[in-house]
């Protein structure tokens, strides 16, 4: 990909990530991880990190920013899809992409919500209290898993198909230039 080509791209994947999680939206519903991850499959490597973590710091500029720890978790979370990508990188099929969608997403889930039972004062540090946490936690997990398999379809999907048609055009002026 040319230079110029992936800076379009990172400015339209980091604008449009932050403008999703700057209107109104259900909770939990926004494109972050997937572009993680599409970042990690697509993208040179160090934009699998730079990107969702830029677009969180900037949009939570706007935000505002919350307990630290709970915000490494979140951060972090958006670190491991990037690093998932990664590593899924070299086996291009559907069944490995929507596999890892559902594994980020439970990962954010397990990750994020431990640590507001561990840092925040709003769960009792006990068993029930945790049971109590994921329990509520449900109906953001749902938000969570809908929203990382819509933007990770559209984002994939996009892709695959420019990538399909610019792929077609070449080889058609290929195929006349031969003839």
């Amino acid at each position: 990909m040319k230079k110029s080509s992936l800076f379009l791209l990172l400015i339209i994947l980091a604008s449009s990530a932050i403008v999703v999680r700057l209107i109104p939206h259900p909770a939990n519903f926004t494109p972050v991880a997937a572009i993680a991850l599409f970042a990690g499959y697509y993208l040179p490597k160090k934009w699998a990190i730079i990107l969702p973590l830029a677009v969180m710091l900037i949009s939570d500029l706007f935000i505002g920013f919350y307990e630290w720890k709970l915000m490494l978790a979140v951060y972090g979370c958006l670190a491991l899809a990037g690093i998932i990508g990664i590593i899924i990188r070299n086996r291009r099929n559907v069944v490995t992409v929507i596999t890892s969608t559902l594994l980020i997403s439970l990962s954010f889930f397990l990750i994020t919500n431990l640590a507001v039972w561990l840092f925040s004062p709003w769960y009792a540090h006990d068993w029930p209290g945790l049971v109590l946490c994921y329990t509520l936690a449900v109906p953001f997990f749902r938000n969570t898993l809908m929203g990382n398999l819509f933007f990770v379809g559209i984002l994939f999907g996009s892709y695959e198909l420019v990538r399909a048609g610019l792929t077609k055009k070449v080889l058609i002026k290929t195929l006349i230039k031969t003839n």
